[in-house]
């Protein structure tokens, strides 16, 4: 893994996923398409897709443990606080050798900028919420996320994921 290319793509990939409108059966459909992927492949994740007002989908599959729920709250906090994923935030900081409590004066024990939070962003309306997934390895539980977003808004995966 390169930063800077994670770094670029990630950027890449927060300008293209981004929905016309959102509501909360596109949420369903969202949170349904993130578990079926995850079944089909057997993963231990918790995904959650909420609204910064609430939340509208929310799902542990076996495998996962208390502290996945609390990973899936601490990533989403970073989205809901910076507008950005949680991945793109995690590598900036490291880029800059910076956490979040220096930079910002954030507890760890409130924010994670790792890998698997990503935003929801409406056109002309901006970041309204964020789709979190817990139970892999950061850049995997942000890549599985960007698959299913690729994969609702009719977006090429293939050019918008990261390469190996």
């Amino acid at each position: 893994m390169n930063v800077d290319e994670d770094l670029r793509r990630v950027a890449e990939q927060e300008a293209a996923l981004q929905f016309e409108t959102f509501d909360p059966a596109m949420a369903f459909t969202l949170g349904t398409t993130l578990r079926g992927l995850a079944l089909a492949r057997g993963l231990p994740i918790v995904i959650d897709v909420s609204l910064f007002s609430m939340p509208l989908f929310y799902s542990a599959l076996e495998g996962t443990t208390p502290d996945n729920a609390n990973w899936v709250r601490r990533k989403r906090n970073c989205v809901s606080r910076f507008f950005r994923s949680s991945y793109g935030l995690g590598l900036s900081l490291a880029k800059d050798g910076r956490s979040l409590q220096e930079k910002f004066g954030l507890s760890d024990a409130d924010f994670a900028p790792h890998g698997g939070s990503f935003p929801i962003t409406v056109r002309g309306a901006g970041c309204i919420g964020a789709v979190t997934v817990s139970g892999l390895p950061q850049r995997d539980d942000h890549a599985l996320v960007v698959e299913a977003l690729a994969a609702l808004l009719d977006q090429d995966f293939a050019t918008l994921g990261f390469d190996t």
